[in-house]
């Protein structure tokens, strides 16, 4: 964005470098600038948004042509908690509007027919599995390169009996317990707890060794309990080396 114009003079900017008229981009502007939830600051500088307010800018700026496809360079990175779920919301209006009327946004002259499924299809990159999980389809990079490509749901369940959560004390014992197991592929921190994956058709077996033995370590187990995988544990375990002990096939 030039920080030395206003909110809608970088709309304006970006709406004549592609060749829109004023009778086009400004009834357009105004709707999209309402839809991302800069309407209010139309006439304030770019240079004095926020990061938050600055990313809807740029989604605005985009969207005055009516694009088919944005891409989206982590759009999120470094903004607040509540400016990234502020944001996604906008990503999800955008998608799963199903026809052109709706949002207002896509208007009558959207440039398909009517009746046709509409909205704005959206490639996005980003380091947040939270985010990833939103998508349609996510794939996995690793050094540059895609390793795997589908649905979040069907990326999970490559470890579906596998990953068992521990909660106990202290930490640092459990995971040497756990690592040591033999059926234990891989040992990971989350939060307060550690997820384990284990290897497929073990999760039993390791559940009962790991109770009985961080006991006879003097460690305290609360709960241990196989639990849905998470898009992390899939990503850690596909971006492991084939010689590491816990590698996915």
């Amino acid at each position: 964005m030039y920080e030395d114009l206003t909110v809608l003079e970088n709309i304006r900017f970006f709406a004549e470098v592609r060749g829109l008229s004023p009778s086009e981009w400004l009834p357009r502007s105004m709707e999209i600038l309402d839809f991302v939830g800069l309407g209010k600051f139309k006439d304030r500088r770019a240079g004095q948004l926020s990061g938050g307010m600055k990313q809807k800018l740029g989604l605005a700026s985009a969207l005055v042509t009516r694009p088919r496809l944005l891409l989206l360079d982590e759009p999120t990175t470094g903004v607040d908690p509540v400016t990234r779920q502020d944001f996604w919301q906008l990503i999800i209006k955008l998608v799963s509007s199903p026809h052109f009327d709706s949002p207002p946004i896509f208007g009558e002259n959207g440039g398909r027919s009517a009746g046709q499924a509409g909205g704005v299809s959206v490639i996005i990159s980003t380091p947040y599995m939270d985010e990833a999980s939103r998508c349609h389809r996510v794939g996995f990079m690793k050094n540059g390169k895609i390793i795997v490509e589908d649905t979040p749901s069907n990326l999970r369940a490559r470890l579906n009996g596998r990953i068992l959560e521990l909660r106990g004390s202290p930490l640092n014992l459990l995971r040497h317990v756990a690592y040591e197991d033999a059926d234990v592929e891989d040992v990971q921190a989350f939060g307060d707890r550690l997820h384990i994956r284990a290897r497929e058709g073990k999760a039993q077996e390791v559940i009962h060794r790991l109770t009985s033995g961080i006991g006879s370590e003097g460690g305290q187990v609360d709960e241990l309990r196989v639990v849905p995988p998470a898009l992390e544990d899939v990503f850690i375990a596909l971006s492991e080396d084939k010689n590491h002990k816990g590698a996915l096939p």
